[in-house]
């Protein structure tokens, strides 16, 4: 059973999406928070496996929500549902610390699958996606003294085959396009894939790609 806590400051919004998940055999709803500050108290209470977290909230909004369940050290990943075309604070959604973000208008099996993915570990935003959202945000990242080498330790800390998938998996590429184009086993991918996200404390797949983009290994098309 997967747990899930709903942010969410319309109490219609937070009705819709109860009754959506209670309706899945795999998914039971654990509380309901209206703003950032109930939704940082009741993940420290219930520890669910995933927070549906909004953005657009009075008081502690989402992302500094996300950003002190991150920092708590909590198990719960976070799925941000928001109106992108609308809403400029996705991608600091996303260096907060949460593992993906889906639009409100999504649809119902999206929105399900999505939670499934985040609890599992997954990231929820496909690769070409999460690329075309880094360009529009490009602004928000730090400037590099030298764009050709990283500093970082995260990325140092990576072999050279190690840092070739970084850079293909901020470029937008899925495990089957890395195996086929480095003519490697999906398996081995998937291994290395593992062991990137272990050596950088990366949490999933979406936070590998802002590392990339922000050590430049990685720059906007």
């Amino acid at each position: 059973m997967t747990t899930v806590l709903i942010a969410d400051d319309q109490p219609m919004q937070r009705f819709g999406f109860r009754m959506l998940l209670e309706s899945q055999d795999d998914l039971t709803v654990v509380g309901e928070a209206a703003d950032g500050t109930e939704a940082v108290n009741l993940t420290a209470r219930h520890q669910p496996d995933v927070a549906l977290m909004d953005i657009r909230m009075p008081g502690l909004d989402g992302i500094e929500a996300t950003r002190r369940i991150v920092r708590s050290g909590a198990r719960t990943r976070i799925l941000i549902v928001t109106t992108f075309d609308l809403d400029e604070y996705a991608y600091d959604g996303l260096r907060a610390g949460a593992s993906g973000f889906l639009v409100k208008d999504a649809l119902p099996e999206e929105l399900l699958s999505g939670i499934r993915a985040v609890a599992a570990g997954d990231a929820v935003v496909a690769p070409a996606l999460t690329r075309r959202l880094l360009d529009a945000y490009v602004h928000h990242l730090p400037t590099a003294p030298d764009a050709q080498a990283p500093q970082d330790p995260r990325v140092n800390a990576l072999t050279a085959r190690e840092r070739e998938i970084l850079t293909v998996i901020g470029q937008g590429w899925s495990n089957t396009e890395i195996a086929t184009r480095l003519h490697l086993a999906e398996s081995t991918v998937k291994t290395h894939v593992t062991r990137i996200l272990a050596k950088t404390g990366a949490r999933d797949r979406v936070q590998a790609v802002i590392l990339a983009y922000d050590t430049r290994l990685v720059t906007p098309s």
